[in-house]
């Protein structure tokens, strides 16, 4: 026998796998992605029509430093030169006022002048690039062109006034000694000869000495060659916008928009905290997905799986019928709790009508509790017919048969639904309780449960969501296998880890879980609990006593059309056609 509950392990899936399976989950956020684009094409058209009238201007400008042998190879302007601190000056507000008197700017438009240049450095080069911004060409090739003569110009005057100050330290430090040579040769002029006009004579050698050397430096000084630069490439007025053009803007602006919807797509999925795949589920319940229910082509939504209309509903749950069939756990008891997260137990109500169906067709007893007391419908929803009473109430003369006459659940009322070429199962309607705790705890409850120890019979159980009420808790020790029936993407991991916590404490079992597509009106992440104290209740069926409490009035049938049939109004069968079940 297969053992289809087991941990659910990571699956052995390549790269490629994972990637694809990576970006189907990315594609769920279609709006984030959608969001991205639209943004992406509003930035390209404004960098379009931003651009539409904007020229561009470059004129290049070679530096050089001063030397008095431009052919020296030793000489290496680099270390002569610091460019970034070059690049700074030609950027300074100095060589603007410069361009802007040569320009007949004023002073209201200094700013715009300097705002549209741009000075940058090409590497391993010793080239300043200016780049000048405007609305027309001639203006932008002109302000470009007074630019880097402006900055040629103040270089030149920085350098011409760095080496007049060297020259004129050293004339002042050469003047006096100057002097003092003079004034020493005079005086050996008139000494007699002898020692003291050798000595005089040799200090006079110093001086001369000491004189050419200052001469040497100031000589070197005006020799050198001052020129700051030269102009490799002047600027002139371009044919075209700077701009790459309103097809090229938005080209680009969807493709960063597309890289910003997926990048928001990515960081979404990362915080979702619904399960972002069926092996997220799977991991969570530590138990197999079973079935994904399709989405219905009818326009009724999950509830409404008409088999002659979409039969791949009706398949769904034959295959999820064959896979707890050969289930050990389920097979040894045979009795299933099936069971909704939270908000609407509507698709679990149909997954235990059509799995109890799908049951019968293999030719077992079914028998279908409505453990639901809060909001039973199903009696109000099946076309059913009274049947015989169940087997622990069938012996009249036992001590448990006078206390079925009372109000409390179960009361002993049977009724069998057709469920066509499937055959038929029996259903045990709930019914509003005024001790629902202790109805569910019953020995009578306990004992309609064990029918399935019966030979050749399967007992469903339908109870409310989990997560709302403590009812399903208080079944889980008498069933032992639970199937849980959610909408992936209106569950949170957390809740089916917490789900899961609930049954193993309570000594149950989870079998596996049944996937489904939202519900009509359902939002995802959301699922708001239709059902309320208002719900209609079953008042179909025979009562066990004479006495007739209040009961609320069931849901009505929707009558159809002579062009048009409605599943589930009591003309069809239960078995693969999937009825049209109430809001719970």
């Amino acid at each position: 026998m297969i053992e289809t509950n087991r941990p659910a392990a990571a699956p052995a899936e390549d790269e490629p796998d994972l990637l694809r399976d990576q970006f189907r989950q990315l594609l769920r956020y279609r709006r984030l992605i959608g969001a991205g684009i639209g943004v992406g094409l509003l930035g390209g058209v404004y960098l379009g029509i931003s651009t539409a009238d904007t020229y561009v201007a470059t004129a290049d400008v070679v530096l050089r430093a001063p030397t008095d042998d431009p052919f020296n190879p030793s000489l290496a302007p680099d270390k002569a030169i610091n460019i970034g601190s070059e690049r700074q000056v030609a950027l300074s507000s100095s060589i603007a006022n410069e361009a802007a008197k040569k320009l007949g700017v004023s002073a209201s438009g200094f700013a715009a002048l300097r705002s549209g240049l741009q000075v940058t450095n090409p590497p391993q080069t010793m080239v300043l690039r200016f780049t000048y911004t405007a609305s027309s060409p001639k203006e932008a090739a002109k302000r470009a062109n007074a630019m880097t003569e402006a900055y040629l110009l103040k270089r030149q005057e920085a350098l011409d006034a760095t080496r007049d100050k060297m020259v004129k330290g050293y004339k002042e430090q050469r003047d006096p000694i100057a002097k003092q040579l003079d004034e020493l040769s005079k005086e050996i002029a008139r000494m007699p000869a002898g020692a003291g006009r050798d000595a005089a004579s040799s200090a006079k050698t110093d001086l001369q000495s000491e004189v050419g050397g200052y001469n040497t430096k100031i000589t070197k000084l005006e020799a050198l060659d001052m020129t700051p630069g030269r102009v490799t490439s002047a600027a002139t007025a371009p044919t075209a916008t700077d701009g790459p053009g309103i097809v090229m803007s938005l080209a680009l602006g969807a493709a960063v928009g597309l890289a910003l919807g997926l990048l928001a797509a990515w960081v979404r999925l990362v915080f979702d905290p619904a399960p972002r795949s069926e092996g997220d589920v799977a991991r969570s319940l530590r138990a197999p997905v079973l079935g994904y229910l399709p989405r219905d082509r009818t326009g009724g939504g999950p509830l409404l799986a008409a088999g002659e209309a979409d039969p791949r509903v009706a398949e769904e749950y034959r295959s999820v019928a064959f896979r707890l069939a050969y289930d050990s756990r389920f097979a040894d008891r045979r009795r299933l709790l099936v069971v909704a997260p939270r908000g609407s137990s509507e698709t679990a109500a149909a997954v235990a009508v059509n799995l109890a169906a799908s049951f019968a067709e293999t030719g077992k007893d079914v028998l279908l509790i409505e453990a639901d007391l809060r909001t039973p419908v199903l009696a109000s929803q099946l076309p059913t017919d009274a049947g015989g009473r169940p087997r622990w109430s069938r012996n009249p003369g036992s001590p448990a048969a006078g206390r079925h006459a009372d109000s409390e659940w179960p009361d002993g009322r049977q009724l069998v639904v057709d469920a066509g070429e499937s055959g038929s199962f029996e259903l045990i309607p709930g019914e509003r309780a005024r001790n629902v705790p202790r109805a569910l705890t019953s020995a009578r409850a306990t004992q309609l449960i064990s029918e399935a120890d019966s030979p050749n019979s399967t007992v469903v159980v339908l109870a409310p969501p989990v997560l709302s009420y403590a009812d399903a808790l208080a079944l889980v020790d008498r069933v032992d296998g639970v199937l849980v029936v959610c909408n992936p993407r209106a569950v949170h991991r957390t809740d089916l880890a917490r789900i899961r916590e609930l049954i193993s404490g309570a000594g149950g079992t989870v079998l596996g879980a049944v996937l489904h597509a939202p519900l009509p009106g359902e939002k995802r992440g959301r699922v708001k609990d239709k059902a309320g104290p208002s719900a209609a209740a079953p008042a179909t069926g025979s009562k066990a006593s004479g006495k007739s409490a209040p009961q609320p009035q069931p849901i009505p049938y929707e009558v159809a059309e002579p062009e048009q049939h409605i599943p589930g109004d009591g003309t069809d069968t239960v078995a693969l056609r999937t009825v049209r079940m109430g809001r719970r």
